[in-house]
């Protein structure tokens, strides 16, 4: 391909037609192709017909697609080999660099400048060995194509951009040069293709495709067949095939205006998007062009006709496929698709922001004339058409541009839905193809047949329709894949019978012919241009009237196919076109209309309406006549009810503000917020360290409204919650309350920077940041649209986001909103586990919180929309719609919330002057108008007091609130109404302005003295009758008072339809209703409710509304008066047609005479009430339940109810001022109270809220969530009803991302997880449940749980038996002494009495005859111990242990969170030593802490362990404690207080946990720097015994091998350190008394207690004189009521409990008993007595002992061996006769045992119950029979110390697994009362008679065979058995 013929456009144009035939000829198998001269002189012509088109299209894509395949063509007559030319030695040949070695690929060099030459472009070469790169190349744009396809000279001129080498004049030679390594003859049409252009961020990416050959038909998409039957495509195509966007531009807009085509830019290259301006083109066009443009287009098509097999080198192709190019049908890109779904915004009617944030493309566009918009469009057809661009090209359009929208979210909704899910990835996506382009658009044009005239099409809808097809068709696929994944999948599917190209006309046709001309379908033969230029001509001669969408089609016989949709009904054009405006754009809109003064027409309208003449000189006229009069325009009875008020001779009793208090649900959210607080606290991360706070500070952020803003500080004032935190004092200011709210808005930076700084000084508060209201404000302070100039755009991005918030330790921030949804993201920071849903009130009709009010929220008004026997709540006002929609087609320009405005305004005005007397006005309002306005104005004359109704009137755009605000106020002054009711303009920006006269009227009802008052919320207007104009865009917040009655939501944005927006605007209707019934019905006579024109057009006359959910209530509090259809149609009709006769003839009362009833409307009215006409069941007295009300009722009604309407309906008004006085007053409050506000919608709006799906899911839940986010897919799974709160945060989080302008858009850098803020929370609830009170109610008890963190329930108990306590003659020590006297103690009797407080319940223990003899356990109830024993909360001093909750810095490394010992770094250590008793080794394991090791002994070569140091008696050390610490513990892993590091004050010690084989685990995860000595298996169900005698056998064999170690080194063996502590797991903190003997008398003294260290304590201790003579030390129980004389004597010889040091030298032959579960201390200290050790407690010293819940003695459940059943069983089956089926129990026998001793012991020692002067004798062991039971121990070791039993007689001997030391002689010393008995207890039946006859107890005990018992074990867990005897 040479370059000669450059320049000789004509002879090249013949050589390449003629070469083009006979290549077309020689392929093609049954086309005839067309003659070559055909070709070049026909072609000028526009109009081909559609087999030319075809034919002239299959030949050249199949010489396309034979020219793309050459490379890898495995035919078997191979192309010509091309021979490349060998490159020059040493030249580079990678791929994509050029020989000079530089990068030529795109992705390289895309942001690199290069330098084109004038008259060159940079355009992407492919190479086939680099299929997913473009290569750069510049050329000679003379060389390129034009839009057309055509003009391109022959040859090649061009450079390269890498080594900037210039002037390649063949395409071979350049191919070369750029290393393509080609084995086909080198062409430019095939491997240049495509322009390269750079976006808004400077960057090179890939454009539009070049189109060679004239491509105007190539650049349509695939078809339908194509599409279905694609599978696989191959890979060397995908690039080349696809024009991929580039990456998104932010654009301001996805709306592509048509007159955005109008200016030019310089740089761009000319395609055949649109037309050519001088080789020049818009930047909007080509921003279109690269956004909109085909995202999935193929290079290559179908063709119709070419059914047979395929030439040579078409792989793939298979029989069963129509066509062999079907298969090569390309994916989109999903990167792109994905991209450009997000951006596509959320509906047709619903985005406002549907501004494209990111690429939208556009379809080239077809060859031919531009379209050409008729020059008065607008005028004529009245409206602006909206057109959609669908598939395949779109034509330009010029001419009259303002008058025509187009849009490309429709196209990007196809395009979407063509994206497969990713769900299916996995199963080989593309095995199940998307749905076809001619199946979607007949989908559409079903969906647009189908819509109501009045409805608008939404997108949801749409996507929604096209997943159900694609499921629906694709079922059998998706399930198959779901149950087993193919091993291969087939190259094509099989066949599915799509709907075709020439059949989708005729479909399409076929659907619509059944709507009436409501869809018209265009055909065209050509393209689109033909069809917009009909329809534009067809709106000019009015042929579209009725028709509300034309569907344009061209199917050319390619089987591609264009498609548009217009919207030409002038509703659906005029919402469709306002929703794609943003608010800012809306305001503006609207100001620009007012200012400019286009509105006047409308007025000038309004005014030629009036019969009388302008409404303005109706109302000055009758000003003027009531000027005259002294008469006001309404009867006197509502003045005189307002004087009354004012002098306060009249009041009602109705009337009661609820001041703050806390419902029960608040409470349970609250408890919920405290729970996730502590869950985060108690995480493993350590990103909350609630222990290390001492109080709460708070700030609550809310949107810059000053409503909301005072009533935040409102309720702050009234919750009390800043004094209970402790942050103000008594005398509370507002200016000091202000310091903890503020408006986000620009000063909100002064008091954040403040709580900041508070924060970061103050490390011990914790800080929580709420963030009202939290939905409001999401713009990015990064990404925002706005000018950065305004510093309120981004606000709470920067200031909740920033990175001090993030970061500070002690800051929780809450974010509170009733919707959620735009914080629910794929980006979110929130966790989901973070969320709180508000809990549901009621549970299948059951109310869960014992409410009484019923909370009316969405759904709840939806329900009354579906009730039969109700009145719904929801309504919307037909006549006011058809009223707007006529003034919007004569008034096309003007925004339809203009006119909707001014209609609704001159609707109340209207309304107004007709209660006042001009009842000609009647016809120029609504029913529903007319309604509201009566039942305000006459409300107040119903209460003594003046109370009335609210009616809030909701007008987002603040101008037109304004005008609406002047234009009312300015009737009712000429109304002279001024004194009947308030109008109040509520705008965000600033307070609530009220009129002097109602605010004095207000501080009457509230009972307010301050002379300054005024209303500062929408609540304090409770009672006030007012319109409130409710403006601002959004409501932020605000809460309206009880008093509400209508709430007019007729002029919000119907056509911004996102899920946020609408339900916030229901949500001011949401309402707590009295759930009481009513106990006095409403009398017969009340105006309220009336509406006499609804009762003449409706046949339910006796509706109520139900507030209970429930229709068949008849204790229904809630009746309406009114009654009427929703849609209000017929009554509209009525309400038009009626004239004022019957105006009168409905009102007149039924007692006047006929020539009354020709009095005028005004008369009639000043004489009456008003026109209001109540229910008739108010005529029927079996109806109502009063009998008083019923006698009414039958006395006002002088008609029967079997008369006409008319009549029926008159009876109920008042025939006279007199008569009205005559009734008792009610006023309006009572029945507000207890029934929800009735709510008007525009019908738009109405629809979308009351229609549900399938699941009963309203349709306004499905929408977009909010304004910022997109859907993630459109291939989304459908909400459903029955979705929990958590389930749609779920699926919001998975199926949303949020925008752009987003402030999380952002938050997706790091892992997924790290996107998370950990202290960061989200509290979503229903509007107005009352969520402020929840969070103020958090505070509260956030601060007392961290009051409570800091304090602890410790045992506060006074010591038991003081008063058997010998009084003592002599004093041994003095109370000053610091250390016992070895001698002393010595000499100091042991006091065997328990005094333990825990102990209540144990047998006393007798050591003499006791003198009284009461019954010690009257009061004692057999309950659960711990439930009963007194505490006492103590704040927790710097000297406590802690549980694993504690985290401060301190104690880090001393818990294992130290960087140079990684986590759970530990070791496990065998250690044996045998034992004689037990006749075996036990094994014990030590898990070693390597932090710890320092403490063991280790064998050198194999690291054994071999020994636990222990240091020497002599050391004087202050730096360590001595003695080893041992805390026995199950069951108490987190609860337990191992933490001593605080309370050794820091110093070093050695601490072992002893815990169970089977909690090892748990314990080690919990404490991983503790010592563990883990018990052997044997001992899992064993008691705390157990654990004290491995213990301390254990210490004395360590003793043993240390002594034999340090002897070694010298030492002596007793210099060795012989104690251990054991210690509890619940000691907490210790104290000490300090003594002040400094008075004159010895014997005087002062002491005081205090808080030490444990460290302080054990010092001393180790420090005794003599110490280690001593067996036994330990230290009181501490209890708040100890009395001086129990520390006088500073020490005792007395029972050792709870924290003991015991000398293991000592008490080497005194066991603790290893079976014992209970009581097991008081048994050893007993030994060790009798044994003659030396026992002290230091009385100076206390333990406080912290209640745990949890564990311990608790953690044994005795529960039947057989079943798993929780049967209750009692202590009496503990035991049973041997042999006998009893329940065997699953527990150990011990525990069995002591249980039944301790509550049925009277079974067997009857002559000991209470009998305290004869005990039980209990020989070598203590157990605890019971507190009615006493026992006196004796040991049968010789020598030992036993109390004298010369004088005692016993009721009972006791004899527990005696060992071979009692014998019968030693029994034989003791004295029985007669009929004492007698229990032995031994190990099995054997040994039990072996002991009767050792002992020789036959002698003086007789047995019986029946007095054997064992305890409730099987045979394998070894029962206890016993014999019973009595004494003879």
């Amino acid at each position: 391909m040479g370059n000669s013929y450059a320049g000789q456009l004509k002879t090249t144009r013949f050589e390449e037609v003629l070469h083009n035939s006979i290549e077309a000829s020689l392929r093609s198998n049954n086309l005839v192709p067309r003659p070559v001269f055909s070709q070049l002189y026909l072609e000028a012509e526009q109009q081909l017909s559609s087999l030319e088109a075809g034919s002239r299209v299959d030949n050249e894509e199949e010489e396309e697609e034979e020219e793309e395949e050459e490379e890898g063509s495995e035919s078997s007559s191979p192309p010509i080999a091309y021979q490349m030319k060998t490159p020059p030695e040493g030249c580079c040949t990678t791929d994509g660099f050029c020989q000079a070695g530089k990068d030529l690929r795109l992705v390289s060099i895309s942001n690199e400048q290069i330098e084109v030459p004038p008259g060159f472009l940079l355009v992407g070469a492919k190479s086939p060995n680099l299929p997913d790169h473009l290569l750069v190349c510049a050329v000679d744009k003379r060389f390129l194509p034009d839009d057309q396809g055509r003009n391109a000279l022959l040859g090649f001129s061009g450079n390269c951009v890498g080594c900037s080498k210039k002037g390649f004049c063949y395409f071979t030679e350049f191919s070369n040069h750029i290393n393509l390594k080609l084995t086909t003859q080198p062409k430019k049409q095939k491997h240049l293709k495509y322009y390269l252009v750079r976006n808004a961020q400077g960057t090179l990416t890939k454009g539009s495709s070049i189109c060679w050959k004239g491509a105007e038909f190539r650049s349509r998409q695939s078809s339908s067949s194509a599409r279905s039957n694609a599978l696989f495509q191959p890979p060397e195509n995908t690039s080349s095939s696809v024009a991929v966007v580039n990456e998104p531009v932010l654009a301001p807009h996805s709306v592509v205006q048509a007159g955005t085509h109008q200016t030019v830019s310089d740089h761009l290259p000319s395609t055949v998007c649109y037309p050519v301006y001088n080789g020049k083109e818009s930047p909007q066009q080509h921003s279109v062009k690269s956004n909109l443009s085909s995202l999935t287009r193929p290079s290559v098509l179908g063709t119709l006709t070419n059914s047979g097999p395929p030439k040579k080198r078409h792989k793939g192709w298979s029989p069963e496929s129509p066509s062999s190019n079907e298969a090569w049908h390309l994916q989109p890109n999903p990167q792109i698709t994905n991209r450009n779904k997000n951006e596509g915004g959320g509906g047709l009617s619903s985005l406002p922001h549907a501004a494209m944030v990111g690429p939208v493309s556009s379809p080239l566009v077809a060859s031919g004339e531009p379209v050409s918009i008729p020059d008065n469009l607008l005028k004529i057809y009245k409206a602006k058409p909206v057109i959609f661009k669908g598939h395949g090209n779109f034509p330009y359009l010029c001419g009259n541009l303002n008058d025509v929208i187009v849009s490309p979210l429709l196209y990007t909704c196809y395009k979407n839905s063509q994206s497969l899910s990713r769900a299916y990835e996995q199963y080989g996506a593309s095995t199940i193809q998307p749905i076809s382009d001619e199946m979607q658009l007949l989908l559409t044009v079903y969906y647009l047949v189908q819509l109501a005239p009045d409805q608008v099409p939404l997108i949801e809808d749409l996507e929604q329709i096209f997943m159900r097809s694609w499921r629906e068709l694709h079922l059998s696929e998706i399930r198959q894949y779901q149950q087993a994944i193919p091993q291969a999948f087939p190259q094509v599917p099989g066949p599915i019978a799509p709907v075709t190209s020439t059949q989708l006309p005729w479909l399409a046709g076929l659907a619509a012919s059944s709507c009436n001309d409501s869809v018209h379908i265009i055909e065209c033969s050509y393209s689109l241009a033909e069809g917009l230029s009909e329809m534009f001509k067809m709106l000019m001669e009015g042929k579209l009237v009725k028709t509300n969408y034309v569907v344009i089609i061209c199917a050319c016989r390619n089987r591609t196919i264009d498609s548009c949709i217009a919207v030409t009904g002038k509703h659906q054009a005029r919402i469709l076109s306002e929703s794609m405006l943003t608010p800012t754009e809306y305001q503006k809109e609207v100001s620009y209309e007012l200012v400019t003064g286009k509105v006047d027409a409308l007025g000038t309208f309004f005014s030629t309406l009036c019969p009388d003449g302008d409404v303005d000189v109706l109302l000055d006229k009758f000003y003027q006549e009531n000027q005259s009069h002294t008469s006001p325009s309404l009867p006197a009875s509502v003045n005189k009810a307002v004087t009354l008020d004012i002098a306060g001779t009249a009041m009602c009793t109705s009337y009661n503000l609820e001041r703050h208090q806390i419902r029960p649900f608040q409470l349970a959210v609250a408890q919920k917020l405290l729970s996730h607080v502590c869950s985060i606290a108690d995480s493993s991360t350590q990103n909350l360290d609630l222990g290390s706070f001492e109080k709460v500070d708070f700030l609550i952020c809310v949107p810059p409204s000053e409503v909301t803003y005072q009533q935040t500080l409102f309720h702050l004032w009234h919750s009390g919650v800043l004094l209970e935190l402790g942050l103000e004092k008594e005398h509370l200011t507002k200016q000091r309350m202000e310091q903890y709210v503020v408006k986000l808005d620009t000063d909100a930076q002064t008091k954040f920077k403040t709580f900041l700084h508070n924060s970061m000084q103050n490390p011990h508060t914790l800080f929580v940041l709420i963030h009202d209201h939290a939905h409001w404000d999401l713009v990015s302070a990064v990404h925002s649209l706005y000018p950065q100039s305004d510093p309120a755009v981004g606000l709470v991005d920067r200031l909740l986001n920033c990175r001090e918030m993030k970061e500070a330790p002690n800051i929780v921030t809450l974010h509170v909103t009733s919707f959620p949804y735009a914080l629910q993201t794929q980006y979110t920071r929130i966790s989901p586990y973070n969320e709180i849903h508000w809990p549901s009130l009621y549970n299948n009709g059951v109310d869960l919180y014992h409410e009484s009010k019923k909370y009316y929220g969405l759904s709840e008004f939806i329900e009354s929309t579906l009730s039969e026997h109700s009145l719904p709540l929801l309504r919307y006002d037909s006549s006011f719609e058809t009223m707007v929609m006529a003034y919007g087609k004569r008034f096309p320009r003007l925004h339809s919330a203009v006119i909707r405005t001014f209609v609704l305004v001159q609707h109340y005005s209207a309304a107004m002057m007709a209660v006042c007397g001009l009842s000609q006005m009647k016809n120029y309002t609504t029913v529903e108008t007319l309604e509201i306005t009566q039942n305000l104005i006459n409300s107040s004359r119903q209460c003594p007091s003046g109370h009335g109704l609210m009616v809030v009137l909701r007008i987002p755009c603040i101008p037109l609130a304004v005008v609406a605000y002047e234009r009312l106020n300015h009737v009712r002054e000429r109304l002279a109404l001024e004194d009947h009711f308030e109008i109040i303009l509520g705008n965000p920006n600033s307070g609530i302005t009220v009129g002097k006269h109602f605010v004095e009227q207000l501080k009457i009802w509230q009972k307010i003295e301050d002379a300054e008052w005024s209303p500062q919320t929408y609540l304090d207007l409770e009672g006030l009758p007012c319109i409130l104009i409710f403006s601002g865009m959004d409501p932020q917040g605000e809460s309206l008072p009880r008093s509400l009655r209508y709430c007019d939501l007729r002029l919000i944005n119907s056509s911004c339809l996102v899920r946020t927006t609408l339900e916030q605007e229901l949500g001011l209707a949401a309402y707590f209703v009295s759930s009481e019934t009513s106990t006095e019905k409403v009398v017969s006579n009340d105006v309220l409710e009336s509406d006499p024109e609804k009762l003449s057009s409706t046949d339910n006359e006796d509706e109520e509304t139900v507030t209970e959910g429930s229709a068949s209530e008849k204790r229904s509090p809630v009746k309406r008066e009114r009654s009427g259809s929703h849609d209000s149609a017929a009554s509209s009709l009525s309400s038009k047609a009626s004239s004022t006769t019957a105006f009168c003839s409905e009102t007149s009362p039924p007692s006047v005479t006929a020539s009354d009833t020709g009095k005028s409307a005004h008369q009639t009215l000043s004489s009456s009430t008003e026109e209001s006409v109540n229910n008739p069941e108010k005529q029927r007295p079996k109806v109502d339940k009063d009998s008083k009300s019923s006698a009414k009722t039958a006395q006002a009604s002088i008609t029967s109810s079997s008369a006409s309407p008319f009549s029926s309906s008159s009876a109920s008004s008042i025939p006279t001022h007199s008569s009205f006085i005559l009734q008792t007053p009610h006023c309006s409050m009572t029945k507000v109270s207890q029934q929800p506000p009735i709510v008007y919608l525009p019908k738009l709006v109405y629809d979308i809220v009351t229609s549900a799906d399938s699941t009963g899911l309203p349709k306004s839940s499905s929408l977009l969530p909010y304004h910022s986010v997109m859907w993630a897919s459109s291939f989304r799974p459908l909400m459903s009803k029955m979705m929990t709160c958590t389930e749609q945060s779920l699926y919001y989080r998975q199926w949303t991302v949020p925008k752009p302008v987003h402030m999380d858009y952002n938050n997706r850098n790091e892992g997924r997880m790290d996107t998370f803020h950990p202290r960061r929370l989200l509290l979503s609830g229903p509007p107005q449940i009352g969520k402020t009170g929840a969070y103020l109610q958090f505070l509260s008890i956030l601060s007392r749980m961290l009051i409570r963190l800091t304090e602890v329930d410790v045992y506060d108990e006074e010591e038991i038996n003081t008063d058997l306590k010998e009084e003592s003659v002599q004093y041994y020590h003095q109370p000053g002494d610091a250390w016992p006297d070895l001698e002393t103690m010595k000499k100091i009797p042991f006091d065997y009495t328990i005094h333990d407080p825990k102990y209540e319940d144990a047998s006393l223990i007798c050591s003499r005859i006791l003198v009284k003899n009461e019954d010690r356990s009257a009061n004692k109830k057999q309950e659960d111990l711990y439930m009963r024993r007194q505490t006492t909360r103590m704040r927790l001093s710097k000297y406590a242990a802690y549980n694993t909750y504690h985290h401060c810095e301190q104690c880090h490394q001393y818990m294992g969170f130290n960087p140079r010992y990684q986590l759970y770094e530990s070791t496990l250590h065998a250690f044996a030593f045998s034992y004689s008793m037990l006749g075996e080794e036990i094994q014990l394991h030590f898990i070693i802490p390597k932090s710890k090791e320092h403490h063991f002994v280790f064998s050198h070569p194999g690291r054994q362990l071999e020994s636990m140091r222990l240091p020497l008696v002599t050391d004087k050390s202050q730096d360590y404690i001595k003695s080893p610490t041992f805390t026995p513990t199950t069951g108490r892993h987190e609860h337990g207080l191992f933490n001593l590091y605080h309370a050794m004050d820091g110093a070093s010690h050695l601490h072992v946990l002893v815990v169970k084989e089977y909690e090892m685990a748990i314990y080690k995860k919990y404490w991983p720097n503790h010592i563990m000595l883990v018990l052997p298996s044997i001992f899992n169900s064993a008691g705390v015994g157990a654990a004290h005698f491995l213990i301390k056998e254990l210490s004395y064999h360590n003793l043993e091998l240390e002594r034999n170690r340090q002897e070694e080194l010298g030492i002596k063996p007793q210099d060795i350190w012989p104690f251990i502590i054991i210690s509890d797991d619940s000691c907490v903190m210790w104290n000490a008394v300090e003594i002040d003997c400094s008075g004159e008398r010895k014997s005087e003294y002062t002491w005081a207690e205090r808080n030490i260290s444990l460290k302080q304590i054990l010092q001393h201790i180790e420090s005794t004189p003599n110490v280690t003579h001593y067996a036994l030390i330990g230290m009181r129980k501490w209890s708040s009521k100890t009395k001086s004389g129990e520390i006088k004597e500073p020490f005792s010889c007395c029972h050792i409990h709870d924290f003991v040091m015991l000398n293991v030298d000592l008490t080497q032959n005194v066991q603790y008993n290893q079976n014992r579960f209970m009581c097991d201390d008081v048994d050893f200290n007993l030994r060790a007595y009798s044994a003659g050790l030396l026992i002290c407690q230091f009385n100076r010293f206390s333990v406080m002992k912290k209640q745990i819940a949890v564990g311990g003695q608790r953690s044994f459940h005795i529960k039947s061996k057989v079943s798993d059943n929780p049967v209750s069983i009692t202590p009496a089956q503990y035991i049973c006769a041997p042999d006998s089926k009893h329940t065997f129990l699953a527990a150990p026998a011990q525990l069995l045992l002591e249980k039944y001793l301790q509550y049925h012991s009277h079974r067997f020692f009857p002559l000991s119950l209470k009998n305290y002067n004869h005990p039980v004798l209990s020989v070598d062991c203590y157990l605890n029979l019971g507190p009615q039971i006493a026992v006196c121990y004796v040991s049968s070791r010789p020598h030992s110390l036993n109390v004298s039993c010369s004088d005692m007689i016993f009721s009972g001997l006791l004899l527990y697994l005696c060992d071979s030391f009692v014998v019968a002689s030693f029994l034989k010393k003791f004295h029985f009362l007669k009929g004492a008995t007698l229990c032995v207890i031994c190990q099995d039946r054997n040994s039990l008679r072996q002991t009767v006859v050792r002992l020789e107890l036959e002698d003086e005990w007789q047995f019986r065979l029946r007095d054997e018992f064992q305890t409730a074990n099987a045979k394998e867990d070894k029962p206890l058995f016993f014999l019973t005897g009595r004494h003879i």
